[in-house]
C-alpha cells in the first residue's frame, strides 16, 4: 500500500493495451477537469484528473498504453516505475484499475498478471463488453473473477454502466495485497529461461476456456466484411485518398463562418481600442502588437479544431490502424519501421507528440530514422500558412466544377511532405542509419462508432493547447516584432537646414521634422534591416525583404508567420481608416519598387517551402531531448531547410519559365 499521511489524496492507476477503451473510461471518470503535462526528465505526456470515490477526491492518473511491463520501451519503463513506486513526482498507487478488452480477452490479461505481481490491488474493468455481446460471444464475469482472484466489472463509458459498481470495488480493494493468481516454481528444472512466461500463458489459456464461451458466426463478423473492401491493396489506398481529400475540402466549407466572426471580433476589439485611447506607442502596441498578432492566429482555430476532430473519429473508429496495415509495405520498402506509422500520422497534429510517440520503436536506428522525417508531415501550424495563401489567392477556384482548388492544394501539399519523407527514409535507411526493420505486428482492432465524448475531450484538449501556445510563446513573439518593427524610431527627419520658413513675418534659416510613413518606419527598423540583410538569398524565391522577416520570425513557430504579416500589413493603417482582412492586406501588399508583393505563384512557393522546412524551435528542444545529441537536430534544420529553398526555387523560377507569374 502507498505510504500516505492521514490527509494525503490517493492515487489510482489505470493501465491498460492500446486500443482497449482506456481513453473513453479516463474521459468518462475525470469528466472535463483533467491535465496534462509530462513526467520529470522524459517527454513521455503524464494525463492525470480527480475521480470521486467513497465520498472523496482521488487522483486518477492515466499510464501510457502498453502490452507489457517487460520495459522495453520508454512508456513500459515509465508504466513499471510508477507501478513500483520507483517514478520520480509520482506516488506508488494505492490501486490499479487493469482496462480489459472484452473482444481481445487473451492478449489483454497477460499485462494484468504481470501486475499482480507488484503488490499493488487490481481491479479488472472489462471494456467492450457491448461489442462482444453483440458478436454472440458470453462470459462469465463471475467465473472470471473467481479465477483471476480479484474483482471484475464490466463497463460501458458510454452508457455509464458499471462506472459506479468499479468505484465501489475500487474502494474495497485498497489496502489490501493482491493474491498472485497462477502458480510458478524457480526451483522446477522443467521452467527453463522463460518459465514465468509459459506459466503465464497457460493459466490465460484455462482462464479463458473455462469462462467465456465463442459464436460459431464470429467469421463473419461485419468488421471482416468492411476489411475485405477499406484494407484491399489497391480500392484501400484510392478509399484512403478520398477520406483524406473529404476531411481538407470539409475543414475549409465548414470553417469559413466561425473564421469569419473571430476576424470580425479582432477587427471590432482594435478599432475599440484605437477610438477609446490616444494615439502613441502603447495604443499602437495593443492593437498592431498584440490583437493583430494573436487575432491573426487564433481566427484559424475553427480549422485546428476540426482537423482534430477527424483525426480522433479516424482513431477511434479504428480505422487508423487501417491505414497503417495499407502503408506498412510501402514503409517497409524504404526501410522504416511498421511502428513508424502512427509517430507520423500523430505529426499531422504536431510533430511534437508524433516524435515523442517513437520512443515505442525498439531499434535506435528505425527510432531515429523517424524522428529525422516526421516534421515532414504537414502538422496543424501550417494549416494557418497554407489557408492564409489559398484564401488569398486560389479560393473560389474549383476543378471538374465541384472540387476546390483550395483543397486540392491542400492534399498536394501533405503528398509533398509524405513524399519527401519517404526519399529521405529510404537515403538515410541505407547511409547513416543503416539497419534492416524488424517485422511489423499491429492488431487491427474492430469497428466500432467513435464515443462523442472522447471525441469532444480530445479537441478541447488540443484547442486548449493550441491557445495557452497564442497566449503565451505568440504574445510574446507578437510583442518582440512589433518592438522590432518599431525601433529605432528614426521615422522623424530633418529638412535640410538652407531651407528658410517664416515665423512671425520674418524669414530666418531652421530647421523642421516631418513624420515618414510608416511602411518607411518599418524599413529602417531593427526588422527592416534584418530583412534587407537576406533579401539576396531569398530574392531568387520571389521573395522580398518583408517576407523575409516573417520567414525569421516563423522559425520560433510556423503560425507565428501568419501574426507576423500580420503586424507587417498593419503598420501604418490611420486611426480613422477602415478595418481590411489579412488577406487583402496581402493581395494589395507592394513591394518598394511598387510591384505587387505577392503574385499566385509567390503564394504557391511559400507554401512549397513551410512543407519542407524547420520552422520550430519547439521540435527542435524535443529531438534533442529524444536524442540526447545537439548533432540530430542541427543535422536536421540542415537539411530540412536546404531541401526548402531547393524546392522553393525550382518551384518559383520554374513557375516563371512557363509564364505563370
Amino acid at each position: 500500500m502507498n505510504d500516505h499521511g492521514k490527509n494525503s489524496q490517493l492515487t489510482i492507476a489505470l493501465a491498460g493495451n492500446p486500443n482497449a477503451g482506456k481513453t473513453t473510461l479516463f474521459n468518462s471518470l475525470t469528466g472535463l477537469k483533467q491535465k496534462v503535462a509530462n513526467y520529470p526528465g522524459v517527454t513521455v505526456e503524464r494525463k492525470e484528473g480527480p475521480w470521486t470515490l467513497d465520498g472523496k477526491t482521488v487522483n486518477l492518473i492515466d499510464l501510457p498504453g502498453l502490452y507489457s511491463l517487460d520495459a522495453t520501451s520508454l512508456d513500459e519503463q515509465i508504466a513499471s516505475d510508477i507501478i513500483r513506486g520507483d517514478q520520480e513526482g509520482v506516488p506508488k498507487p494505492d490501486a490499479i484499475i487493469a482496462v480489459v478488452d472484452a473482444t481481445n480477452l487473451e492478449r489483454n490479461l497477460y499485462l494484468v498478471t504481470q501486475m499482480f505481481e507488484f503488490g499493488v490491488p487490481v481491479v479488472v474493468a472489462l471494456t467492450m463488453i457491448d461489442v462482444f455481446e453483440k458478436q454472440g460471444h458470453e462470459i462469465d464475469i463471475e467465473m472470471l473473477s473467481a479465477q483471476l482472484k480479484t474483482p471484475v466489472i464490466a463497463v460501458n463509458a458510454k452508457s455509464g454502466r458499471g462506472t459506479q459498481e468499479l468505484a465501489d470495488k475500487v474502494a474495497g480493494v485498497i489496502g489490501t495485497t493482491p493474491e498472485i493468481p497462477y502458480e510458478y516454481r524457480q526451483e522446477d528444472p522443467n521452467s527453463g529461461p522463460h518459465g514465468k512466461i509459459f506459466a503465464r500463458y497457460n493459466f490465460i489459456a484455462n482462464v479463458v476456456q473455462e469462462s467465456v464461451w465463442h459464436s460459431d458466426h464470429q467469421s463473419h463478423r461485419v468488421t471482416d466484411k468492411i476489411d475485405r473492401v477499406l484494407t484491399h491493396k489497391f480500392f484501400g489506398l484510392l478509399i484512403l485518398v478520398a477520406i483524406l481529400l473529404l476531411v481538407f475540402q470539409t475543414i475549409f466549407s465548414w470553417a469559413s463562418l466561425p473564421m469569419d466572426l473571430l476576424e470580425k471580433g479582432f477587427g471590432a476589439v482594435g478599432d475599440f481600442v484605437k477610438a477609446e485611447m490616444p494615439p502613441g506607442m502603447l495604443t499602437d502596441l495593443l492593437v498592431d502588437g498584440i490583437i493583430a498578432g494573436v487575432g491573426g492566429v487564433v481566427v484559424f482555430l475553427p480549422q485546428i479544431l476540426l482537423l482534430f476532430l477527424f483525426i480522433s473519429l479516424l482513431e477511434d473508429s479504428g480505422y487508423m490502424a487501417r491505414a497503417a496495415f495499407l502503408l506498412d509495405k510501402l514503409m517497409s520498402r524504404v526501410g522504416l519501421h511498421g511502428k513508424a506509422f502512427l509517430p507520423l500520422i500523430s505529426s499531422f497534429a504536431c510533430a511534437i507528440p508524433g516524435i515523442m510517440a517513437t520512443r515505442t520503436i525498439e531499434s535506435r536506428r528505425d527510432r531515429f530514422a523517424t524522428i529525422m522525417i516526421a516534421p515532414f508531415m504537414s502538422c496543424s501550424a501550417r494549416l494557418p500558412v497554407y489557408t492564409l495563401m489559398i484564401g488569398a489567392f486560389f479560393g473560389g477556384k474549383y476543378v471538374l466544377g465541384f472540387v476546390s482548388v483550395g483543397a486540392l492544394l491542400m492534399l498536394i501539399m501533405y503528398s509533398i511532405g509524405i513524399i519527401v519523407a519517404i526519399i529521405v527514409a529510404a537515403i538515410l535507411k541505407r547511409t547513416v542509419l543503416k539497419a534492416p526493420p524488424p517485422p511489423f505486428l499491429m492488431e487491427l482492432p474492430p469497428y466500432r462508432l467513435p464515443n462523442l465524448r472522447t471525441v469532444l475531450q480530445n479537441m478541447i484538449t488540443r484547442a486548449w493547447l493550441f491557445l495557452k501556445r497564442a497566449g503565451t510563446v505568440i504574445l510574446a513573439i507578437s510583442i518582440i516584432l512589433w518592438a522590432l518593427m518599431y525601433f529605432p524610431r528614426s521615422s522623424q527627419e530633418p529638412v535640410a537646414s538652407s531651407q528658410i520658413i517664416e515665423i512671425a513675418g520674418n524669414e530666418q534659416p531652421s530647421t523642421k521634422t516631418i513624420q515618414l510613413p510608416e511602411s518607411e518606419q518599418l524599413k529602417y527598423s531593427y526588422a527592416g534591416k534584418l530583412g534587407h540583410a537576406i533579401e539576396p538569398v531569398i530574392r531568387p524565391l520571389g521573395f522580398d525583404w518583408k517576407i523575409g522577416v516573417a520567414l525569421i520570425a516563423s522559425f520560433a513557430a510556423r503560425e507565428v508567420l501568419v501574426s507576423t504579416l500580420s503586424i507587417i500589413y498593419n503598420v501604418g493603417k490611420e486611426e480613422n481608416e477602415e478595418s481590411e482582412t489579412l488577406i487583402s492586406a496581402v493581395r494589395d501588399a507592394k513591394t518598394d519598387d511598387g510591384k505587387p508583393a505577392w503574385t499566385p505563384l509567390t503564394a504557391l512557393t511559400l507554401m512549397v517551402f513551410f512543407v519542407l522546412a524547420m520552422q520550430c524551435m519547439s521540435t527542435i528542444a524535443v529531438v534533442r531531448r529524444e536524442t540526447n545529441s545537439w548533432s540530430w537536430p542541427l543535422f536536421m534544420t540542415a537539411y530540412m531547410t536546404a531541401l526548402a529553398y531547393i524546392a522553393a526555387l525550382i518551384t518559383y523560377q520554374g513557375g516563371k519559365a512557363l509564364g505563370f507569374e
